[in-house]
């Protein structure tokens, strides 16, 4: 990488111009990648790399951090790395969270800031048997139903709830591992999945019956964007101290524009996300993240108001979740999110001619193979 930089505006400017590009204005914020030097930036993920977060690796990989004068060097979570806490500690200097876990940080006294939501929808699901009677909420009445728990339960406490149902009396709450094995041996009745992968799990399996793998209709499935409790989940988020400096600033505006580039590059170009994905040293295999890259794009795209930009009524219901689970305590302030940074990232985008809404995006045939490969 060649060594770059963005041109410097006085400190004082900056703090009186907040979305003011580096080299330019807020309609349109350099990507030319003629710099002097190269700020380096660290985003920690909330999980292990995979195609879930596909278009940070990308935006590495294409050189489009480059383009805004980034070094960006992405670290991988797990089951011990909560990444607001990464971030609110100064480890790093941005985070991938869903939007919940990261309020419910934000609450105890964690200074974060959502400054782009990624995903538009969620990609949690309950899945079941087609057998198995499980339709809707109602149905979980009197079945063990699977969930990881580490705050990813809240969607199905709610929706139970809505349905009339008291979680910790009318059904077995238990807490599965992160696979579909409790499922398939017929442990529980429902299991949490995420469409972009356990869900996937399950159609690459063989089933015994007849020797082939499972379809779809061999599964009922509960969407809560279906059922009015889905929740917002990935989210980039920033340091709230640290917004109140102008370079930090800058960085965001950099940071965030350069990311919704990579995820406008894995929509238009998802075979060669794959490969940027499996380069990265993913565990798993090629189809299946072919397919985890196709749900994931279907979780961001259409974005109708531009890639990145926060729907006021879902933050409002992932809210209204939030507190009626007694998530929250209260309802998030007015800090805990804000739309400058895309704002500005979008301007520059749409200035440039590209596509930041992805209204004609459709997404593309996977075939699943045994076991993901």
């Amino acid at each position: 990488m060649k060594s770059r930089a963005f041109t410097k505006v006085a400190a004082a400017v900056m703090a009186l111009t907040l979305l003011a590009g580096a080299c330019g204005s807020d309609e349109n914020i350099a990507a030319t990648g003629d710099c002097d030097t190269v700020d380096s930036v660290s985003l920690q993920l909330q999980w292990v790399t995979q195609a879930q977060f596909a278009g940070y690796f990308a935006a590495v990989d294409k050189g489009i951090y480059e383009k805004y004068c980034l070094d960006v060097t992405v670290l991988e979570g797990g089951v011990d790395i909560v990444p607001q806490q990464q971030l609110a500690s100064g480890a790093v200097d941005f985070a991938v969270s869903w939007v919940p876990k990261a309020l419910v940080s934000r609450e105890s006294g964690v200074n974060i800031v959502n400054v782009a939501q990624i995903f538009q929808r969620s990609g949690t699901l309950q899945v079941s048997w087609a057998d198995s009677g499980i339709n809707s909420p109602a149905d979980l009445a009197g079945k063990v139903v699977g969930n990881w728990g580490w705050g990813n339960e809240f969607e199905l406490l709610a929706g139970a709830r809505k349905a009339g149902l008291d979680p910790s009396t009318d059904f077995e709450l238990v807490q599965q591992s992160f696979d579909m094995l409790a499922l398939l041996k017929g442990e529980i009745d429902a299991s949490q999945a995420m469409i972009y992968n356990e869900y996937a799990q399950v159609l690459e399996a063989v089933n015994p019956a007849t020797g082939e793998r499972y379809t779809a209709d061999d599964l009922s499935v509960i969407n809560w964007n279906d059922e009015g409790t889905a929740m917002l989940q990935d989210a980039i988020w920033a340091d709230g101290a640290r917004l109140a400096d102008a370079g930090y600033q800058d960085l965001t505006r950099r940071f965030v524009a350069g990311s919704l580039e990579g995820w406008m590059h894995c929509r238009d170009n998802s075979a060669d996300c794959v490969d940027i994905v499996l380069a990265n040293g993913s565990a798993l295999g090629a189809s299946h993240q072919a397919w985890q890259m196709n749900e994931i794009n279907g979780l961001i795209w259409p974005s109708p108001d531009g890639v990145g930009m926060m729907d006021a009524d879902l933050w409002a219901q992932t809210s209204n979740v939030a507190t009626s689970e007694s998530i929250l305590a209260a309802a998030p302030d007015a800090g805990s999110y804000t739309t400058a940074y895309v704002e500005s990232a979008l301007a520059s985008l749409n200035g440039r001619g590209m596509d930041s809404t992805g209204k004609n995006w459709q997404r593309v045939s996977v075939t699943l193979n045994l076991g993901g490969e």
